[in-house]
């Protein structure tokens, strides 16, 4: 079984559910949960409660919630390489959902901000293996020389490399050309429709997919409740998976990072694309039915 390697973001999430419609400068009642988060962090516990062999490196804080965060890892099975940072906190994401499911999301980067070159372990960077980078490595200026830096030793020992973009408006505020001059070298890009858009100025997935072919060999765009698409410049056509149906939608917070969880074990061991999408589908419906954006053992 291929080892994957994730580069990427550790986050504690406070989620607040409202009950209502949001009350303008006065109270809503709402729910509010803490959990583990980030998409890099999150992708790697999915892998890892799925079976697969990975090791995540990543930088925490000095506190509390940055040694939670460290030892629920573990408990999932994950090789945890992560960096404790002396001065910054762990970091920490408040997201928002509102009465209809809409989530917003604010984000204090933390320790991920400080992530360096010298942070990453090269004994993990080896023949055989599989990077996976969070596009927030690279969309944030203090961990980006880290994100580029993963990218190209993973490069000179012949690992395969994915991308995920990670969030529009960050990608939109860094630029389409620089984040894609900075990840052309890997072979597989997972985006979502808007983050697509971003990057190609195209509205429909399936135009912004033939286009991304331009620098990636295979592109996947995650749909949300249309399911999902995989795309490579020898088709004519993308080939498509519905989405899984869920009974209950709990929270759809991590569901992406779950997806491609999903997706990169079967599409390691060769698996056809459309086979690949249905994995990636159903442990994103399986994320919608936890509370919470990593798995619970």
């Amino acid at each position: 079984m291929t080892r994957v390697v994730v580069v990427g973001d550790l986050m504690t999430d406070a989620v607040a559910r409202a009950r209502y419609p949001l009350a303008r400068a006065s109270d809503t009642p709402a729910i509010v949960t803490m959990h583990g988060g980030g998409s890099g962090a999150n992708i790697a516990s999915w892998l890892a409660v799925e079976g697969a062999e990975v090791a995540f490196i990543g930088r925490r804080g000095a506190d509390i919630t940055g040694r939670n965060r460290d030892m629920e890892l573990m408990g999932y099975g994950v090789d945890a390489r992560l960096v404790m940072d002396p001065e910054r906190p762990t970091g920490t994401c408040v997201v928002l959902v509102t009465h209809k499911g809409e989530r917003t999301m604010l984000s204090d980067p933390g320790a991920n901000a400080a992530l360096s070159p010298e942070d990453l372990p090269r004994d993990l960077f080896s023949q055989g293996g599989h990077l996976h980078v969070s596009g927030y490595t690279l969309i944030n200026e203090g961990s980006r020389e880290a994100g580029l830096a993963a990218l190209e030793m993973a490069r000179r020992a012949g690992m395969s490399i994915s991308v995920d973009c990670s969030s529009s408006a960050p990608l939109e505020r860094t630029g389409a050309e620089p984040f894609l001059e900075w990840t052309q070298n890997a072979k597989l890009l997972f985006a979502n429709a808007d983050q697509a858009k971003v990057l190609t100025g195209r509205d429909e997935p399936d135009a912004a997919a033939k286009v991304l072919t331009a620098w990636f060999p295979q592109v996947v765009i995650k749909l949300a409740g249309e399911g999902a698409l995989w795309y490579t410049n020898t088709r004519s056509e993308p080939i498509k998976a519905p989405a899984e149906t869920v009974e209950r939608v709990v929270d759809g917070t991590g569901a992406g990072d779950a997806f491609t969880a999903g997706f990169l074990p079967a599409w390691l061991a060769g698996k056809p694309p459309a086979e690949a999408l249905s994995a990636g589908n159903r442990l994103a419906a399986k994320a919608i039915a936890h509370l919470g954006a990593r798995p619970r053992l």
